[in-house]
């Protein structure tokens, strides 16, 4: 076995990679970039070596640092993660001359299954059953439009060398086909360093299955059963889980082996993922079509480890050092059932814009046997434009999937951070959604749940304003004792903070503000607790801190004869007092407008538009001095590898672009100073 091994990447899968290791007995070298220097992978590994920028093309992709590193720290292999340069095969190639073992497949084996148009012809030829669709090396837009007419629309455009769902456009009409192909090559190349492209016709009602395989280096292959990643926003899964709802025994037993034939094509070794595309009649009829290979580990993973009971990392290290495979397929059991959700810093009610920031306030649901976080990120970290958004991965494990949605319902709850916006509200949301409670799966789920998954924003309701003035008030009281026992009598009453007034009964208002709605909480002490008043309701409060580590702002309160256990997390951002309220599994971001702090916030600047993140402009698409509609698209921004479209506000006119196609904007700049008209 490996004694010690460079991990070329960064983030959770790092972390992950790092914990098998120590396990094992293997010291572990991570890298990291400018940005990275105090991340948790760089604080966990054995040995660390900065490779360069922030910039992920000048640090992480840069693969003579990654191997010099390996060399002067000694490490026998190299772990490359997925993403990166995982899929790379010069890369691998480079380890091999470099006399250093790449913890993959064979170089061949990734160019055969590297571009998605070389492996649907390989497949094709295998006799695998592909969709309809263009996978050839014409690229000339004229002709690919005729090919895309030609299949019949929706089609999707995919890069050649995608994967993660970046590069991939759905195209509804013929009208639209050449903006997406534009704005697919242009985010295919800035991910993948090629804009070649395919066409597939698009399944509206489709199901995404995949089968895990391994290969060790003396020919022998199982699968390790399916993964149902169906659950998807911008072609990138949200939840996926394990063993796939509906399937039968027979139907895994030929997708298990259409996938093990497709590795056994390449001569594949190691960890390899087979995509399968699967029409909404596959319950009934079994169809499934080829769409890709993954050459590498994939960031779903933990359920299959979770369902079989197997570390799939201490299979692709054993397999690396030319062991043969643990187990046999005969071997292989599927035990209960798990599910994987991907916690990301972004904004699902701005169509899953990502966020950035510093976690100013993390907690992780308790790990154990049912439940497990896979995560780089840690209470204080920044997310940052340069990575990919993802904060965590939340994967839960019971014995039948409707035991696995209470986990994961209750984890999710258990969830807590303050600092960037999340999707976890958002997920809980998904996880209660009739569509995927009862397994009616597609990769359409969350668009045609819409009305479930996004709501009409509303009130918060009033139990939120109770607790965050009862959290207030203990403050308050805690601060007045701390105070008090410095003074020279502590025992004062003028140290006392109980509202006391001469001959009138003490009372204060509290008031709040969700979104432009103000609520004035009137607070009358009174000697067993607090008389709490919001509009017509009035409740008599008391409430105390609890002490656990695992929840910080963590209260019990009693309203009337109910009890509550709540957060509740105060912070100060961009001159506003925020108060997060984590309550019955939902997080209720309120503003506290106290009289003797209360700053006028920043509103919107006169008629510009600003970058909701740091990126770089990619066109400009209207012209100074044009007047444009609402809706209708000014510029394209490019952030964390995705194109962002900035659109007008209202029907108007553009004065003027501040910036030029190929400058970078810091978060907030003013892109545009725009005149309504309307």
């Amino acid at each position: 076995m490996f004694a010690k091994i460079l991990i070329a990447n960064r983030g959770e899968i790092a972390c992950r990679v790092i914990r098998t290791a120590r396990r094992m007995g293997i010291r572990t070298v991570a890298v990291y970039s400018d940005a990275d220097a105090n991340a948790r992978h760089v604080r966990l590994a054995d040995e660390a070596v900065c490779i360069g920028p922030a910039a992920a093309r000048e640090s992480y992709l840069v693969a003579d640092r990654l191997l010099d590193a390996a060399c002067r720290t000694g490490a026998q292999a190299v772990h490359p993660g997925y993403g990166f340069l995982s899929e790379n095969d010069r890369f691998a190639d480079a380890c091999a001359a470099a006399g250093i073992v790449f913890i993959g497949p064979p170089a061949t084996a990734i160019r055969a299954m590297g571009s998605k148009s070389a492996a649907k012809t390989l497949m094709a030829a295998a006799g695998v059953p592909l969709t309809p669709g263009y996978h050839g090396d014409d690229q000339q837009p004229a002709f690919l439009q005729r090919q895309a007419d030609a299949i019949g629309y929706p089609v999707l455009i995919k890069a050649a060398a995608g994967g993660g769902g970046k590069g991939m456009r759905l195209v509804e009409k013929s009208d639209d086909f050449a903006a997406g192909l534009a704005s697919c090559q242009r985010e295919a190349i800035s991910s993948f360093g090629s804009d070649q492209v395919l066409i597939e016709k698009y399944l509206s009602r489709s199901r995404h299955i995949e089968i895990q395989i391994f290969a060790d280096t003396q020919g022998n292959c199982v699968h390790l059963f399916e993964r149902d990643c169906s659950v998807q926003r911008r072609h990138q899964k949200v939840l996926e889980e394990a063993p796939a709802p509906g399937m039968t025994p027979a139907r895994r037993a030929a997708m298990g082996q259409a996938a093990v034939e497709a590795a056994k094509a390449v001569g594949y070794v190691g960890a390899g993922t087979v995509e399968f595309i699967a029409s909404d009649s596959f319950a009934q009829d079994g169809n499934f079509y080829f769409m890709e290979m993954n050459t590498r580990l994939q960031v779903e993973h933990p359920v299959t480890e979770m369902i079989t009971g197997q570390d799939l990392v201490e299979w692709q290290l054993r397999v690396a050092c030319g062991e043969l495979l643990p187990l046999r397929q005969d071997q292989l059991d599927i035990r209960g059932h798990a599910l994987e959700a991907r916690i990301y810093a972004e904004n699902p009610d701005q169509e899953f814009l990502p966020s950035t920031g510093r976690l100013l306030h993390l907690a992780r649901p308790a790990e154990s046997l049912n439940v497990r976080v896979d995560t780089g990120i840690e209470q204080g970290d920044e997310i940052t434009p340069y990575y990919d958004p993802m904060i965590a991965k939340l994967i839960v494990w019971d014995v039948d999937r409707p035991a696995a949605l209470a986990r994961m319902r209750q984890a999710l709850a258990d969830y807590r951070i303050v600092g960037v916006n999340t999707n976890i509200d958002f997920i809980s949301r998904l996880v209660a959604c009739p569509a995927f409670a009862n397994a009616d799966l597609d990769t359409g789920l969350i668009e045609r749940s819409r009305d479930f998954l996004f709501p009409a924003r509303s009130e918060p309701p009033s139990n939120v304003f109770f607790v965050a003035a009862v959290a207030g008030l203990l403050r308050e009281h805690e601060a007045a004792l701390a105070r008090a026992s410095h003074s020279g009598d502590p025992w004062s009453p003028w140290s006392l903070h109980d509202g006391w007034r001469l001959n009138i009964q003490p009372r204060r208002t509290l008031t709040y503000r969700s979104g432009d709605a103000r609520h004035e909480v009137i607070v009358a002490y009174e000697a067993d607790g607090w008389r709490l008043t919001l509009g017509s309701e009035s409740v008599l409060a008391r409430g105390r801190f609890l002490d656990s580590g695992q929840f910080a702002g963590q209260l019990a309160v009693e309203l009337d004869d109910r009890r509550l256990v709540a957060s509740v997390i105060a912070v100060t951002e961009k001159q506003e007092q925020k108060r997060h309220v984590f309550l019955n599994g939902t997080n209720y971001v309120i503003l506290r407008d106290d009289p003797l702090h209360l700053v006028e916030a920043g509103g919107a600047h006169g008629g510009g538009l600003t970058a909701p993140m740091p990126g770089k402009v990619i066109v400009l698409l209207a012209a100074a001095g044009q007047q444009v509609n609402k809706g209708a698209p000014l510029l394209i921004l490019e952030a964390m590898k995705m194109e962002h479209t900035i659109t007008a506000p209202k029907n108007g006119r553009v004065k003027a672009f501040r910036y030029a196609a190929g400058d970078q904007v810091a978060d907030g700049a003013e892109l545009v100073d725009f005149e309504v008209t309307q």
